[in-house]
Formats: structure tokens, C-alpha cells, sequence
């Protein structure tokens, strides 16, 4: 199916010339004061994971290969990859870590994610847009602290790093962005 390159999105699949299939990893349509508007998009190869770039006019026609997009409830991962389970029918699925990428310490058991899945195998990967974790070690709270002065910083149950409000102790559990896990509220369970 043929569409317009500046309607293109992150985790949509495209056929280019050379007959192989690639996944958006970040696309962004660019607006000069003078000349044609582009559309920059990063991709990668699904057959061996090679990254492209590759710009087009936002006007021009890609041909984008059609992808079945389907929840699935992540298990586990071992040796072979992280372990998701289709819902509806059951069916485990192991997808490759190159696949899972960025979103690797943000999968919790039991989350439910979107897997982009072509000919029986998932390319690529959707977390919800926000997460629960327990922050595990901060500095103390200073008593008068309130939560206008800076942020400092922390690392979740997940092993990432972030910046939090002064007010969060070690143990609070807070939700965070999965896109590049900042702090948005204290959890309210």
C-alpha cells in the first residue's frame, strides 16, 4: 500500500527498492524557510538490523508493508529472547533483544504491550506511555523541601536513572515516562 513519506510514524514497516523491509525507529518531517519540505526518517533493516537514514520529500510515495498489530502480555526473558504471550490465543512468542532495544528495562511481568508482527515474527515493540517503579536509591529528604526547588537524582527498581522531586523518599513508588523515563506523579496505590 502506497502512502505519503510525511505520514509515516515511529514502529511503522516500509518495503523499499531493494525488496527488503525495514522499521521506522524515529521520523521527523523537517520544514525549511526556503525549499522542499522532507521527511528525515531512521530505519532499520529487519532481516539483519542494519540502521538506514534515508530523507524524502513529504509528498513522495513509500510503499508500507502491512503489519499486524496486536497487544501481547509480556512473561519472561531468558537465552532466547524476551518471552511475550498473545492474549487471545495463547501463542508465546520469543522476540530477539535487538527488537526490544530501549525498552528492555521498562517491561515488567504481567505488562501488556503492542508487538508489531510480520510473518510470524515481532518487529517491532510498543510499551504503554507510562509505568509504575519503586525508587530504590535517592538522597535523603531534606525536611522544608518542597517540591518547586530542583530535582535530584534516583535510580528505580528497573535499574534506570532519573530525576525526581526532593519530596520522594527511597521506597515510594512513582509512574514514569517509558519514552526516556522521566518522573511524572507519585503512584497512588
Amino acid at each position: 500500500m502506497k502512502v505519503i513519506a510525511s505520514s509515516l510514524r515511529k514502529g511503522n514497516v516500509v518495503e523499499r527498492e531493494d525488496g527488503k523491509l525495514y522499521v521506522i525507529l524515529f521520523a521527523e518531517n523537517i520544514h525549511p524557510g526556503k525549499g522542499t519540505p522532507v521527511t528525515q526518517l531512521d530505519m532499520r533493516r529487519i532481516s539483519d538490523g542494519t540502521k538506514v537514514s534515508e530523507r524524502y520529500r513529504t509528498t513522495e510515495q513509500v510503499e508500507r508493508a502491512f503489519v499486524e498489530e496486536r497487544d501481547h502480555t509480556f512473561l519472561y526473558t531468558d537465552g532466547e529472547g524476551f518471552h511475550f504471550m498473545n492474549p487471545e490465543s495463547f501463542e508465546q512468542l520469543a522476540v530477539p533483544e535487538s527488537v526490544i532495544g530501549d525498552a528492555a528495562p521498562y517491561l515488567q511481568e504481567g505488562m501488556t504491550v503492542q508487538l508489531s508482527v510480520y510473518d510470524n515474527s515481532a518487529i517491532a515493540i510498543e510499551l504503554p506511555q507510562r509505568a509504575i517503579y519503586e525508587v530504590v536509591e535517592t538522597e535523603p529528604t531534606t525536611k522544608g523541601q518542597t517540591a518547586s526547588s530542583s530535582y535530584k537524582p534516583a535510580v528505580l527498581s528497573n535499574g534506570v536513572r532519573t530525576l525526581v522531586p526532593p519530596h520522594i523518599a527511597t521506597g515510594t513508588r512513582i509512574v514514569v515516562m517509558t519514552a526516556d523515563g522521566s518522573y511524572v506523579e507519585r503512584a497512588k496505590d
